[in-house]
């Protein structure tokens, strides 16, 4: 596909401080992964954060990070995958049928990706959490059970938990407090308003904003950017998905995290080099990348 006005975006201007992509997909973009990530890196975009969201993506997560220097990964049964394990489901993140394995098959599930965080590649657990979007009441006691157990192995490794939430803020709000947060707790693609920021903040929690930053009407998130203390601010695309303004709905790819970045140094009345400098070394904090 041609770069340009209907294609795939055009490289922006490169960042001087080098920033880290905290959370994509490059198992689900198009293109070569050598590219992908030689793009990112041409436009300052030096060090990717891998995500796994069940088992054959989390599998190859690991498998990357372990090839390339600066990508790492994180491991996980995304929120909507444990369902389709237990209660069966035609639509995997792999495309491949699943179950209805029962609460065995999640344990099976589960043990690989506990098997997985041990691994040093992989810096983080996650993306676990709760989305009540496209699960139906049948499924929210799956996803619950397979968030706590996915906090569990958070603190089991040492590593970062990274948290989708989607429709559930006061639900992962309350299981993080009753389970008992790891040390290292990352919000992906964060979603909820300015209070809910403050929340976050106030327990030592990090703040992943992505490309909604930047749609028009998401002024709540903006809200919640500006009054995110600076030292818990992380960047990512979350790509192939979420596309910034002003290319939405064309293809993501890490090497976009500039137009991220800079508009959130606009709402933190920033400079993009001191909002970069602080980013990077927010994201090297919450994963221990150093």
């Amino acid at each position: 596909m041609a770069e340009g006005k209907k294609g795939i975006p055009p490289l922006p201007e490169p960042l001087r401080v080098p920033v880290a992509d905290s959370h994509t997909h490059l198992d689900m973009q198009e293109g070569d992964v050598d590219a992908a990530i030689a793009k990112a890196a041409s436009v300052g975009v030096t060090t990717l954060v891998q995500v796994g969201c069940d088992l054959p993506g989390s599998r190859w997560a690991a498998e990357l990070a372990a090839r390339y220097e600066n990508v790492h990964a994180t491991v996980s049964l995304h929120p909507n995958e444990a369902p389709r394990i237990v209660l069966g489901d035609p639509d995997g993140w792999s495309g491949q049928r699943r179950g209805p394995g029962g609460i065995a098959a999640l344990d099976a599930a589960l043990a690989e990706i506990d098997a997985l965080a041990a691994l040093p590649q992989v810096r983080g657990v996650g993306e676990t959490g709760l989305d009540y979007f496209r699960t139906g009441p049948e499924g929210v006691e799956v996803q619950q059970e397979s968030f706590r157990r996915h906090i569990a192995l958070a603190k089991k490794h040492g590593k970062a938990l990274v948290i989708h939430d989607r429709d559930a803020h006061e639900d992962v709000l309350r299981i993080l407090e009753e389970e008992g947060a790891p040390e290292r707790t990352v919000f992906h693609c964060y979603s909820g308003d300015a209070e809910m920021a403050k929340v976050c903040a106030e327990a030592g929690y990090y703040l992943s904003f992505a490309g909604p930053v930047t749609f028009p009407a998401n002024q709540h998130l903006r809200d919640a950017l500006a009054v995110t203390p600076l030292d818990r601010i992380l960047v990512e695309t979350d790509a192939p998905f979420l596309t910034p303004a002003p290319f939405r709905g064309r293809p993501n790819a890490p090497y976009l995290i500039p137009v991220t970045l800079r508009a959130m140094a606009a709402v933190k009345e920033l400079t993009e080099d001191q909002l970069a400098a602080a980013v990077a070394a927010n994201t090297a904090r919450a994963f221990e990348l150093a």
